[in-house]
C-alpha cells in the first residue's frame, strides 16, 4: 500500500483530497489524532513516513511543513501559493510542454492556482508557438463559485445570507492577486495582465476568459484553434471548439469534473478565449491527485472524473 499524508485535511482542498483518496484501494492514508494535528513532531513523523505528502495549508505553514520533510523518498505536493514560482519546485500543470516529465522526476511539486490554471492553459501555448508576443498587454476576467474561497466564504454564502451575496462580486481590486506571479512566469509574460476575478452565488465551477484584439495576434483565430488542438492532444485539458448553450456559456458546466475545456469565440476582429473547469477539480484537488498519479507512475486520470 502506498502511504499518503494530507497535512491540513480539514480545509476545503484537503478534505476533498481525503474524501477522494479514501475510496482507493491502492493507498493508505496516514492520519493524526485531533490532539496532535498541530504538533510539529507528530506532523514531521507522518510527513516523512509518507510516499506522497499533500500540503493543504496557508503559505507560511506550507513553507514550515515542507522544511520538516527530510526523507529523500517523500514527494511533496503543495496546494498553497508558497512554492509556485520557486525554481526548485516543479509547477504542477502537466499539460504544459515538458512539465509532465519534470513532475514525474521531482520530489517537490507546486499545485497551480485555480484562476491561474485557466489563464495559463489559454495563454502559454500561444506565447510558446509565437502567436502572442511575451510583451503583450493582456486582460483576463474569471468567474468562480464561492467554494473557491474556502470554509469561511462557503459559510458566508450558505449560512449567513446577505443581499450583497446574491450578485456577482469582483475582488482583487488592487491588481495584486496572489495568482499573478505564476501567471506571468508560466506564460513568460513581461507585463502582468489586468486581472478581474469574480465570485458568484453558485458552489463550484470556473470560467476564465482572455479577450484579444486581432491586432494582438500573430495569426488568426483559426491558428489559435489549431494550436490548442495539437498542444492539448493528451492530458486532462481538451479543446472543445464551440460548445453551444443557446448563446450562453455557463461557469458551472464542468462542476464535479477534473478536466478542463477550452473554447474560442468571437469574430475576425475580437476573440474570446475561454477555459471552463471545476475550481475544486482541475483547479485544486483534482489537479493535486493528477500530479500524485504522475509521481507514482500511474495513469494520471486514475480516480478522477473525466
Amino acid at each position: 500500500m502506498i502511504k499518503i499524508f494530507i497535512d491540513g485535511s480539514a480545509g476545503t482542498t484537503g478534505l476533498r483530497i481525503y474524501q477522494r483518496l479514501s475510496e482507493r484501494r491502492d493507498l493508505e492514508i496516514l492520519t493524526l489524532p485531533e490532539a496532535l494535528r498541530k504538533d510539529p513532531a507528530a506532523r514531521a513523523d507522518r510527513l516523512n513516513e509518507a510516499a506522497i505528502a499533500f500540503l493543504c495549508l496557508p503559505d507560511a505553514a506550507a513553507q514550515e511543513a515542507a522544511a520538516l520533510v527530510k526523507n529523500p523518498d517523500t514527494a511533496v505536493i503543495d496546494t498553497s501559493t508558497a512554492h509556485r514560482t520557486a525554481a526548485d519546485w516543479a509547477y504542477g500543470f502537466p499539460e504544459l510542454r515538458g512539465r509532465r516529465e519534470a513532475i514525474a522526476s521531482s520530489k517537490r511539486v507546486a499545485n497551480p492556482g485555480c484562476h491561474a490554471s485557466g489563464f495559463i492553459a489559454l495563454v502559454a501555448p500561444l506565447v510558446e508557438n509565437g502567436l502572442l508576443d511575451p510583451a503583450a498587454e493582456l486582460s483576463c476576467f474569471s468567474l468562480t463559485g464561492y467554494s473557491g474561497g474556502g470554509k469561511k466564504m462557503i459559510a458566508e454564502y450558505e449560512e449567513e445570507p446577505d443581499p450583497l451575496l446574491g450578485a456577482p462580486r469582483q475582488y482583487g481590486l488592487g491588481q495584486s492577486h496572489k495568482h499573478l506571479p505564476e501567471m506571468i512566469k508560466e506564460c513568460a509574460l513581461r507585463t502582468a495582465p489586468i486581472f478581474c476575478p469574480i465570485v458568484s452565488n453558485y458552489y463550484a465551477g470556473m470560467e476564465v476568459t482572455v479577450p484579444l484584439f486581432r491586432s494582438q495576434l500573430r495569426g488568426t483565430a483559426a491558428d489559435v484553434r489549431e494550436v490548442y488542438q495539437s498542444y492539448y492532444a493528451s492530458g486532462l485539458v481538451r479543446f472543445a471548439g464551440t460548445v453551444e448553450e443557446g448563446g450562453f456559456l455557463s461557469a458551472n458546466a464542468l462542476e464535479g469534473r477534473d478536466d478542463m475545456e477550452l473554447t474560442v469565440w468571437g469574430n475576425d476582429d475580437r476573440l474570446l478565449l475561454t477555459a471552463r473547469f471545476d475550481n475544486l477539480g482541475k483547479g485544486a484537488s483534482g489537479a493535486a491527485i493528477q500530479n500524485m498519479n504522475i509521481l507514482l507512475g500511474l495513469d494520471e486520470a486514475t480516480g478522477l472524473n473525466v
